[in-house]
C-alpha cells in the first residue's frame, strides 16, 4: 500500500511532479483531464510513463464564444457534426503550434516531445481489448472535448493488480504543464478511497466518449507545423530567412494608388520609394528620401504627399520654390505651402499648427546644430512628421546625420530599433576618432567602420536610397516596357589650359602673398582685449576661413572674377580701417558661413557679413595688433592687385572657345556650363556671345542674361525649360549654350543636353553630382553623358609630367588655405598616402565620381526582394509553404568551414539581427553575410541536427541579449566626461538648491522647470538654445529672472509633446529560425 502526503503545492518537498514520479511506476492505467495542456513539460515525466499500459489525456479547448455556440446548437439537435469535429482538431492544432513556438529550447524538451509521439503511435499492451473498449489501441490516446471549456484538473491512477490499492485521484489547480507540475505555486489534493476514484473515473468516461480523437492531429502538427519539423530543407530555410527579413516590403508593390499628371511616367521604382517612405514615416515620424541625383526625389515627394492627410510645409532653397510649388500643384496636392530656407523665422512667427508634415529639401544644410537656423528648423519640425530630401544625408561627419535625425527623433528616447539612445550611439563613434591623425590609416578605417555602423543600424531603418544601378537591375522590366534607360557616363574629358611665363610667375607670387594674409578685416573679434567664449572665436575663424576660400576659388575660376574680388576686399579693408580710425567699430557677430556656401552673388555675401546683426564696439576695446594686421593685409591685397594689372591674356577662355569650335563632342552641340562665380558667368557670357551670337544664356540668382538684355528669374527659367527640358510642353531650340551658377544644379530637368562643363575646378564632388544629375536622368534620349573639367598647367612641363604639374597647381590652391580647406570641399577628404591634389585629380578624372553609386560592394537588398517576389509570382505553392514554415524553424547541412557553426535569426519588436556561434563564441553578422551563409541550391540535402545545437543556440541568445541590452545600445547614458558642458551647466543650475528650494514659484512655474529638465533628459533642446541660456544665466542669481530667461529662450512646443516610448526595449526576443552547419571536422 502507498501511504504518504495528501496535499501538493509545489513547495520544496511537496511538488506534484515528485508525487507522480513516485506513484506512476505502480500504475497500469493513467487518465488525465485538464483544461490546459503543454507537451513541452512532458520531458519531466516520460520515463515514469514507460511502464504504464494505457494513458488517456482529455483536454479542453479555449474556444471563443461564437464557436462554442455553434457547437452547442448542433449538439442540442442530437446531430453528429463533422464540422464541429474538424473545428476542434483545427483549434487544437493551432494551440499546439502556438505553444511549441513559445516553448523553451532544450534537448530535454525535444526528447520528451519525441517520446510523447512515440507513445501516441505505439500499440498498447492489450491492443485488441483497448479497441473493444472504444480506444484506438495505442499506448497513449489524446482527445479534445469540443463543446465547453474544461477548467477541471484531474489525474486518475489505477494501480496494477498486484497492488493493494485500487488507485488514486489527484485534483486541484495544476495543469499538465511544467509550471503546473513544478514551477507555479499550486494547490492539489490526493484522494485515495475507491469510491472517489470510481466517481472520478465515471465522470471521465462520460466526457471521454464525447471527446474528439486528436492523436493524429497532434503528431501531424508537431511534425509539420513546429520547430520539430524534420523535413525543412536548407533551401526552404534560406527562402524563409529572406521572407521574414523582407516581409514588410514584399507586397509593397501592390499597395499604392496614385494620381499622375498628364505626361508623367508611371514608374515602378518611384512607387516603391513612396510606399517604403510612408512605412518608415509611420514607424519613426521621419524618413530620409535619399535616392541618388536624377531619380526624381521631388516627384517621389509629391507622390508621397498624395498619401498623407493634413497640411504640408515644404522648405527648400529659394531658387526651387516655384519648382516645388508647380510640382505639388500638378500632382493635385491639397493644403500645402512652400517656403524658402531663409524664411524660418517668419514660419515660426506665423505658427506651425496647421502643418502635419514637413518636407525639407537639401536637408543636409541643417547639419550644424550650433546655428540659429538649426534651432529654428528644429522648432518647426518638433512633433511633426518630417521628410528629409537629400542625395547626401551622410556628407561629412557623423554628427551631420545625428543633427538631421534630431528633427524627428527624441535623441535619448529613440524609436530606431536597437538604438534607444542616439546621443550615446554617435558619441561612441566620435570617441573612436579621437587622438588619431587624419593621415593615419587607423583613422580611415574608423571612418569607414563608423559609416557602415550608421548605415546598418540607423539609415537602414530610416532611409530610402537607391542608386541607378539598383534601379536598372531590379526594375528593369518596368523600364524596358516603357522604353526608358539611364545613359552611360563617359570618362571625364580634360580641357587643359597653359600659363605662359608671365602668368606662371604672377600666379606663384600671388599664392605666396595669399598665404601671408591674416584676413583681419573679417576676424576683428579675435583681437578683442576681453577674452571671447570659444564658440564665438570659432565663429570668427569660420568667417575668416570662408573669405579666404572665396579669394582662392576666384583665382582658379577666372582672372576676371579674381580681379573683381580683389577690388572688393581692398575697398572693404579701406572702409573698415577708416571706421576704426573714427573710434567706433560695427561688427556682425552671428554669421553662419554654412548659410553662404551656395550663394553665387559675392557682393551679397560681403554685404551680409558686414551688416548682419551688427554690434557696436569702441576702438579702444581692441588690441593694437588689429590695426597692424589690417594695414598689413591691405598692403598685401594691393600688391596682388598690382601684379594682375599687367596680365591681359586669358589662356583658360582661349582654350575653351577653341574647344567649342573644334572638339567633335562640343561642336554644334547643346551644352551646359557651370561656374560658382556669378562674375565668371558674366565674363563667359560677354565673350561667348561674340562667337555664338543669340545662342547663349547666362543664368544666376539675379535672373538671366541674353543678347537682348537681362530677364527676370521666371522668364529666364521658362526659356531654359523650353530649350533644355524634354518634358516641357513648349519646345524651342533657340539656345545652344547655357551658362549657370549652381542655382540651376538642382530642381530642373536639362536632359535635352548631355554635356556638362565645369568651368571652375569642382572642389565639391557632391555639387558635381547634382550638376550631372540635371542631364543624367531617366527619360533622356541620349545614350552617353559627357563631362568636361578644366585643369591648369605651366607652359613648360619638361621637368615634371603634365599630370604632376596639374596636381601641383591643385595642391597649391589647397595649401594656401591650410586648415580652412574644409570650406573648399564641404566634406572630409581622407587619404593616408596621397596629397589633396592627387586625390581630387583622381576623383575628377574618374567617371565613378559622377555616377553617384554607393560603395556597397555591388550588393543591394533589392536583389533579394526581387528574388522572393519572383517566388511569390511564379512559384505560389512554394511561397505559401515558406510563409507557413513554423516559428523557430530549423535545418542542417554540411559546410566547408573548419568547425561546426549555428546561424540564428532573431527578432525583437522591429529589430532583426543575425548571429553565428561555434564551439567558442558568438558574433553578430550582417544581412549580406547571412545571405552568403544561408544561400544554397534547391537540392541541397538536409543533415541531422545534433545535440550540440542547443548550447550553440544558447550562445547566440546570450550574445543577442547582450548586444541589444540598454548598456550596449545606449538606453542608459553615463552622463559624459571632461569639462562642464553647456547642457550640464544649465541642468545643474536648475537642480541647484537656490532654484529647487525657492518658494516664490507657482505650481505652473515648478511644472515648467520639470518639463525643461525632462527636455534635457530626452535631449530635445538644441545646443544653440542651451548655449544662449548658459550665457544669459551665468551671472543671474534671481530665480524668477532665470525662469524668465528659460521661458523666453526655450520654445514651449518642444517641451509639451508627448514622448514616444522605445519599442524594442520591452519587446520579447524571438528566434525566427536557425541553421546548423556541420564543418569538416
Amino acid at each position: 500500500m502507498i501511504t504518504d502526503t495528501t496535499f501538493f503545492t509545489n513547495e520544496p518537498g511537496y511538488a506534484l511532479l515528485d508525487r507522480f514520479r513516485k506513484t506512476l511506476k505502480h500504475v497500469q492505467y493513467f487518465d488525465v483531464l485538464v483544461g490546459y495542456f503543454r507537451t513541452s513539460g512532458f520531458h519531466q515525466l516520460y520515463e515514469s510513463f514507460e511502464s504504464i499500459d494505457k494513458i488517456r489525456i482529455l483536454v479542453g479547448l479555449n474556444v471563443d464564444r461564437k464557436a462554442y455556440e455553434i457547437i452547442e446548437s448542433v449538439r442540442s439537435r442530437g446531430e453528429f457534426d463533422f464540422e464541429s469535429h474538424s473545428r476542434t482538431k483545427r483549434i487544437f492544432s493551432e494551440q499546439t503550434a502556438s505553444d511549441m513556438g513559445e516553448s523553451e529550447d532544450s534537448y530535454e524538451i525535444e526528447t520528451g516531445i519525441r517520446k510523447f509521439i512515440e507513445f501516441l503511435t505505439a500499440d498498447c499492451a492489450d491492443k485488441d481489448q483497448d479497441i473493444k473498449n472504444g480506444g484506438n489501441g495505442k499506448k497513449m490516446e489524446l482527445r479534445a472535448y469540443p463543446s465547453e471549456n474544461i477548467h477541471a484538473k484531474v489525474y486518475i491512477s489505477r494501480f496494477k493488480k498486484d497492488e493493494l490499492d485500487f488507485g488514486r485521484v489527484i485534483t486541484g489547480s495544476s495543469n499538465f504543464s511544467e509550471s503546473g507540475l513544478i514551477a507555479n505555486r499550486e494547490f492539489n489534493v490526493e484522494l485515495k478511497d475507491k469510491i472517489d476514484v470510481d466517481f472520478a473515473l465515471k465522470q471521465f468516461e462520460s466526457l471521454w466518449k464525447d471527446g474528439v480523437n486528436i492523436s493524429q492531429e497532434y503528431v501531424e502538427t508537431i511534425q509539420n507545423k513546429t520547430w520539430l519539423n524534420d523535413t525543412i530543407t536548407p533551401y526552404q530555410l534560406y527562402l524563409k530567412m529572406l521572407y521574414e527579413y523582407l516581409k514588410e516590403d514584399i507586397n509593397l508593390d501592390e499597395e499604392i494608388d496614385i494620381y499622375l499628371p498628364e505626361g508623367f511616367m508611371d514608374l515602378m521604382y518611384q512607387k516603391h520609394a513612396v510606399v517604403s517612405a510612408k512605412k518608415i514615416l509611420d514607424a519613426y515620424n521621419g524618413v530620409f528620401l535619399a535616392d541618388v541625383v536624377g531619380l526624381g526625389k521631388t516627384y517621389i515627394s509629391a507622390l508621397l504627399a498624395q498619401q498623407l492627410p493634413g497640411g504640408k510645409l515644404i522648405i527648400c532653397p529659394p531658387v526651387l520654390k516655384d519648382y516645388w510649388k508647380d510640382t505639388f500643384f500638378e500632382f493635385g496636392i491639397q493644403k500645402f505651402r512652400v517656403e524658402s530656407l531663409g524664411k524660418l523665422d517668419q514660419i515660426l512667427k506665423e505658427g506651425t499648427d496647421k502643418y502635419d508634415y514637413i518636407f525639407i529639401d537639401e536637408a543636409h544644410r541643417f547639419r550644424n546644430e550650433y546655428t540659429q537656423s538649426f534651432e529654428s528648423i528644429h522648432q518647426i519640425c518638433f512633433g511633426k512628421k518630417v521628410i528629409l530630401v537629400s542625395a547626401t544625408p551622410l556628407n561629412n561627419t557623423f554628427q551631420d546625420i545625428y543633427s538631421q535625425l534630431k528633427l524627428f527623433q527624441i535623441p535619448k528616447k529613440s524609436t530606431i530599433p536597437g538604438v534607444p539612445n542616439l546621443e550615446k550611439f554617435f558619441k561612441s563613434l566620435e570617441r573612436k576618432l579621437k587622438g588619431i591623425s587624419k593621415s593615419d590609416p587607423e583613422y580611415i578605417d574608423a571612418i569607414k567602420e563608423g559609416s557602415k555602423n550608421i548605415r546598418e543600424n540607423i539609415l537602414k531603418c530610416a532611409m530610402v536610397r537607391r542608386t541607378r544601378s539598383e534601379i536598372t537591375s531590379y526594375f528593369s522590366k518596368d523600364l524596358d516596357e516603357q522604353g526608358l534607360f539611364f545613359p552611360d557616363v563617359e570618362d571625364p574629358r580634360r580641357v587643359i589650359y597653359r600659363f605662359d611665363g608671365q602668368i606662371s610667375t604672377t600666379f606663384n607670387q600671388t599664392i605666396e602673398l595669399l598665404r601671408k594674409l591674416k584676413y583681419a578685416r573679417y576676424t576683428p573679434l579675435l583681437y578683442l582685449k576681453e577674452e571671447l567664449p570659444e564658440f564665438e572665436k570659432q565663429s570668427q575663424r569660420n568667417v575668416g576661413g570662408f573669405m579666404k576660400v572665396i579669394l582662392v576659388k576666384r583665382l582658379e575660376s577666372s582672372f576676371y572674377a579674381f580681379r573683381k574680388t580683389l577690388g572688393r576686399f581692398v575697398e572693404s579693408s579701406v572702409n573698415f580701417i577708416d571706421m576704426f580710425n573714427r573710434g567706433t567699430v560695427f561688427i556682425s557677430k552671428k554669421v553662419d558661413v554654412y548659410d553662404l556656401l551656395d550663394e553665387d552673388n559675392e557682393e551679397k555675401i560681403i554685404q551680409f557679413i558686414e551688416q548682419e546683426k551688427i554690434e557696436k564696439y569702441d576702438a579702444s576695446e581692441f588690441k593694437p595688433e588689429l590695426m597692424e594686421d589690417l594695414n598689413a593685409d591691405l598692403k598685401l591685397l594691393k600688391a596682388i592687385r598690382d601684379l594682375w594689372a599687367g596680365v591681359s591674356s586669358d589662356p583658360k577662355l582661349e582654350a575653351f572657345i577653341n574647344g567649342l569650335k573644334t572638339d567633335k563632342e562640343l561642336k554644334d552641340k547643346k551644352i551646359i556650363i557651370f561656374t560658382e562665380s556669378k562674375e565668371t558667368g558674366d565674363y563667359l557670357f560677354e565673350n561667348l556671345n561674340i562667337h555664338f551670337p543669340k545662342k547663349v544664356l547666362f543664368y544666376s540668382s539675379n535672373g538671366g542674361v541674353l543678347s537682348d538684355g537681362r530677364k527676370p528669374v521666371s522668364v529666364a527659367r521658362d526659356l531654359i525649360k523650353e530649350n533644355y527640358d524634354p518634358t516641357c510642353k513648349v519646345q524651342t531650340d533657340e539656345l545652344r549654350i547655357l551658362i549657370s551658377t549652381d542655382v540651376l544644379a538642382e530642381g530642373i530637368n536639362l536632359h535635352r543636353s548631355n554635356i556638362v562643363i565645369n568651368y571652375d575646378l569642382p572642389w565639391n564632388p557632391t555639387k558635381v553630382l547634382q550638376r550631372v544629375g540635371r542631364v543624367n536622368r531617366v527619360g533622356t534620349k541620349h545614350k552617353d553623358i559627357y563631362i568636361f573639367n578644366f585643369f591648369p598647367t605651366d607652359q613648360s612641363d619638361t621637368h615634371i609630367g603634365l599630370e604632376d604639374n596639374i596636381k601641383s597647381k591643385i595642391q597649391a590652391f589647397h595649401d594656401t588655405l591650410g586648415e580652412d580647406a574644409r570650406y573648399l570641399t564641404e566634406e572630409e577628404i581622407v587619404s593616408s598616402h596621397e596629397l589633396f591634389g592627387d586625390t581630387l585629380y583622381k576623383r575628377l578624372t574618374s567617371k565613378k565620381t559622377y555616377q553617384g553609386e554607393d560603395d556597397k560592394g555591388g550588393r543591394s537588398e533589392l536583389e533579394y526582394l526581387k528574388f522572393i517576389r519572383d517566388i511569390r509570382d511564379n512559384q505560389s505553392d512554394l511561397f505559401e509553404k515558406i510563409k507557413l514554415l513554423p516559428k523557430k524553424a530549423r535545418s542542417a547541412r554540411d559546410n566547408d568551414a573548419e568547425s561546426d557553426q549555428l546561424l540564428t535569426f532573431f527578432r525583437k519588436g522591429k529589430l532583426k539581427k543575425f548571429f553565428v556561434s561555434d564551439n567558442n563564441d558568438s558574433r553578430e553578422f550582417t544581412f549580406f553575410e547571412a545571405v552568403d551563409l544561408f544561400e544554397c541550391e534547391p537540392d541541397t540535402p538536409r543533415q541531422k541536427i545534433p545535440k550540440q545545437y542547443y548550447p550553440m543556440l544558447d550562445k547566440n541568445k546570450v550574445q543577442f541579449d547582450f548586444i541589444t541590452s540598454g548598456d550596449v545600445m545606449g538606453a542608459k547614458d553615463s552622463g559624459g566626461r571632461g569639462g562642464l558642458s553647456n547642457e550640464r551647466y544649465v541642468v545643474m543650475r536648475l537642480k541647484a538648491k537656490e532654484l529647487r528650494k525657492y518658494q516664490g514659484f507657482t505650481d505652473d512655474d515648478e511644472e515648467y522647470i520639470r518639463l525643461v529638465l525632462r527636455g534635457y533628459e530626452d535631449g530635445v533642446i538644441p545646443k544653440n538654445t542651451t548655449k544662449n541660456i548658459k550665457k544669459k544665466i551665468e551671472k543671474e542669481t534671481n530665480p524668477l529672472k532665470v525662469l524668465a530667461i528659460l521661458k523666453k529662450t526655450i520654445p514651449y512646443n518642444i517641451l509639451g509633446v508627448e514622448r514616444q516610448e522605445q519599442p524594442t526595449v520591452s519587446s520579447k526576443r524571438e528566434v525566427i529560425l536557425s541553421e546548423y552547419l556541420s564543418g569538416k571536422k
